[in-house]
């Protein structure tokens, strides 16, 4: 344990002493010196959660729990302990001295890796309130209090109404595993609240260790007519100048009584205890793949990546655990948001999470398909709503080589391969009946009508016959290999020939008919004119003038939407050299400040400019003119690939202008403020182009090689990446940027791994190695040397 963990465990455990010694009933003090972001006072009337992987809460930032979310209308906020919700909510009020007080406008948020804090600063000047609360890692439970800070000469007698929402009901799709919402019913024992559906086994308990008083427990919801709605009055008294202490906790089961009670209890008793573990657990997780950089604000950008991923873990008895794709409303299992996701988090030293998330989408996959499909979204009661676009499958097989070359365990490549085998035979069969190697059918546009030869479906199906040959050649399956290759090649072939469109500088959207790109041009151009885009209306039209004059039955590549996925070939690195240059100069164009367009007919003139906030004025869910972070971190990776590091250096910082724009911490689906609050597929967006381009760590575990070959942004002076797990290794690599050089230091755990350091081709005219000046040794356009040991630095001289 090198001295920072231990001086970091040192002081949680500190922290830790001081809670169960001084104040041994409040969980506070664990909070003090945590990292925190400090949330806007204009986002307080947006969401947040508090999460865990059984359980988590989602709710405003003042406070208060307003139905939200549209995928089951008004549901998706309140608590959740999958696959059933538990609450709406709560609500409380304070009688301090016989005057009333509403807590319905916390005036400050403050968001933690491990949970949040809500602070009343307004209420009166004898006092202030803040609420203190997480979610246990794998429990069912979320743990409350609010601290009663009196700041007066004289004692305040408190009196707390909490007002309780219980809404036992299934998660979307409930209906298709015959899970039936009945009446929820409330009794009051031993302190707490005993709320079960009368259909179901599905609990929630909730209370305090503070003596309750039933004050209702027969009203009725105005609109919900199923939910169950309490009053429970709470007294204390806080002396002069002391604190008070209001501790609330809900637990929940779906299968019994006795696993909600037990979950209770646990936590009522050692809450303190609980939450340090959390904390101890998240610095851990940071401490993996650690970033230092010279841009502070990237840094901390990622390190709250990886704690908004950590947020994302559903784990579901009977289901399996696995990464969900966003909160609120995505909060099940996607193929495709993962395939993004785990590449970034296999760098990361997530081998536990990434393994439990893909063999859960491979469960369902057979369950579901069994042809080697994957399935695109799963609810967690494991209906599945859509078994599968045609992208899916090919990025599966990637994802898998990815993960293979980060842990080099055969083990793992062999359970997967006949799936992938299967897979790969059925993506050709089955969607390309006319045998030119290209599937028809949806891949990431999910727009009407796109469902021809789309370039993300070409683009990740070369893709995966190219990895497919490497994991073929791993397991001995030489012949398979080679055919998987003459695929690979032929794919290839077609993108640069048959999806270029040299009028546009462009790779098409889709390959199609006249009649299917008729079809498609009219409802662009309605879109582009009901959203006033001119300009598009215009490019449009005269597209539609040039298709009319096309004979009937040929086939080609057309622009028309400029969907981000026509980035996809330089994404991939299958675009030929010049094409991917000329390709990322016409990406420039649909760009705003946050990043890059979803579509990019809907962006207008003041794309360039526009800084404000997404969300005004949408009074529906729709994600027409959304500017993405997974487009804008496709693209950073595209750029990265064709050796342009300053171009994803700045679309990198394009998506850090969401950073904490509306929930401190987080970077929002739809940049800057829209759509989901924490997003799974961030991570592939910045760990992707960091760890593995800027970085440059490339490794092949099964070969106990690691090749490294970092590209560095000129704005990027200095920085380090600390303990970077691969296979049984380990490797540390720290950068000095300078105008004429450039210098690295390189550590790695065991001696008797290969590490190969390269550059392209006469972009340094002298190597030192350890102090000695050496010849690196040229291989195609790159230089390369071995590096042996266990510590190795380097010096480039430009």
């Amino acid at each position: 344990m090198n001295i920072y963990k231990t001086l970091s465990f040192l002081f949680v455990f500190f922290q830790f002493s001081v809670a169960q010694n001084t104040i041994s009933k409040s969980i506070s003090p664990l909070f003090l010196s945590a990292e925190k972001i400090q949330g806007k006072p204009e986002y307080l009337s947006s969401p947040y959660a508090a999460a865990g992987d059984r359980l988590y809460m989602v709710g405003h930032q003042d406070g208060t729990f307003p139905d939200l979310g549209w995928h089951v209308q008004g549901e998706m906020g309140g608590v959740w302990c999958h696959p059933i919700k538990l609450m709406d909510g709560f609500e409380v009020e304070m009688l301090v001295n016989n005057q009333k007080y509403v807590l319905n406008k916390a005036d400050v948020f403050e968001n933690y890796a491990f949970g949040n804090k809500l602070t009343y600063n307004s209420l009166s000047p004898d006092f202030v309130i803040e609420r203190y609360q997480f979610v246990p890692d794998g429990k069912k439970a979320v743990y409350m209090e609010f601290l009663i800070k009196n700041k007066t000469n004289k004692a305040l007698n408190v009196s707390i109404d909490l007002k309780a929402i219980s809404n036992l009901m299934p998660v979307w799709l409930g209906e298709r595993t015959h899970m039936i919402d009945g009446k929820d019913e409330a009794v009051f024992k031993e302190n707490k609240w005993l709320v079960k559906d009368k259909l179901n086994p599905w609990y929630v308990v909730y209370g305090s260790k503070l003596k309750g008083i039933v004050v209702s427990e027969k009203e009725n919801h105005s609109h919900k007519l199923h939910t169950s709605i309490t009053r429970t009055q709470y007294n204390l008294t806080i002396s002069s100048k002391a604190n008070g202490n209001f501790p609330l906790i809900i637990s929940g089961s779906e299968k019994s009584k006795m696993e909600a009670l037990n979950t209770y209890n646990e936590l009522a008793q050692n809450a303190s205890l609980v939450l340090q573990k959390k904390q101890t657990r998240l610095l851990n997780v940071n401490e993996k793949s650690k970033i230092t950089l010279s841009d502070k604000d990237l840094e901390k950008g990622f390190r709250w990546i990886k704690y908004n991923t950590d947020w994302l873990i559903r784990d579901v008895e009977g289901q399996g655990r696995g990464l969900c794709a966003g909160l609120p409303d995505y909060p099940w299992w996607f193929g495709v948001d993962n395939e993004y996701t785990l590449k970034g988090l296999i760098a990361t030293g997530r081998k536990d999470l990434v393994y439990s998330t893909i063999d859960l989408i491979h469960g369902i996959s057979e369950k579901t398909n069994g042809n080697g499909k994957i399935v695109h979204e799963v609810s967690t009661n494991g209906a599945v709503f859509n078994n599968g676009n045609v992208n899916e499958t090919p990025q599966f097989a990637s994802l898998i080589w990815e993960v293979f070359c980060w842990t080099g365990d055969k083990a793992f490549l062999n359970k997967y391969f006949p799936t992938i085998e299967k897979g790969l035979d059925w993506l050709l069969k089955e969607n390309d009946k006319d045998g030119n190697l290209l599937p028809d059918g949806f891949g990431m546009m999910e727009i009407h009508g796109m469902d021809s030869e789309m370039i993300d479906v070409a683009v990740y199906s070369q893709r995966a016959f190219a990895d497919a040959t490497k994991m073929a050649l791993v397991l001995g399956k030489t012949n398979l290999a080679n055919q998987y290759q003459s695929k690979a090649d032929k794919i290839k072939e077609k993108i640069n020939k048959d999806f270029w469109v040299e009028e546009f500088n462009s790779y098409a959207d889709f390959i199609g008919t006249k009649k299917q790109a008729l079809h498609l041009l009219d409802d662009a151009i309605i879109r582009a004119d009901t959203l006033k885009k001119p300009w598009a209306v215009n490019e449009l039209k005269n597209s539609k003038k040039q298709i009319e004059a096309f004979s009937e039955n040929e086939k080609r590549g057309f622009v028309m939407h400029h969907n981000w996925v026509v980035n996809t070939p330089m994404e991939m690195g299958v675009a030929d050299n010049e094409k991917a240059i000329k390709a990322l100069e016409t990406a420039k164009k649909f760009t705003n400040p946050y990043g890059m367009f979803v579509t990019g007919i809907d962006r207008d003139e003041t794309a360039g400019t526009e800084e404000g906030s997404f969300m005004t004025n949408r009074k529906v869910f729709t994600y027409t003119g959304a500017v993405m972070t997974l487009p804008t971190g496709v693209q950073a990776v595209a750029e990265n690939n064709y050796g342009r590091p300053d171009e994803a250096y700045s679309l990198l910082k394009r998506m850090m202008k969401s950073f904490s724009f509306a929930l401190p911490g987080s970077i929002y689906e739809v940049s800057p403020d829209f759509g989901m609050f924490s997003q799974a597929w961030n991570m592939y967006a910045f760990g992707e182009p960091i760890i593995k381009q800027f970085f440059g760590i490339k490794p092949l575990a099964h070969l106990k090689t690691i090749h490294i070959s970092p590209l560095l942004p000129s704005k990027l002076v200095d920085g380090k990446i600390q303990d970077v797990e691969i296979g049984e290794n380990q490797i540390s690599l720290s950068f000095i940027q300078k105008t004429d050089s450039q210098s690295f230091d390189i550590n790695q755990k065991y001696s008797n791994w290969k590490l190969v350091f390269s550059q392209p081709k006469g972009q340094f005219s002298v190597w030192m190695l350890n102090g000695k000046v050496v010849k690196p040794k040229a291989i195609g356009d790159t230089e390369v040397v071995e590096l042996k040991g266990l510590k190795n630095s380097l010096v480039l001289i430009k």
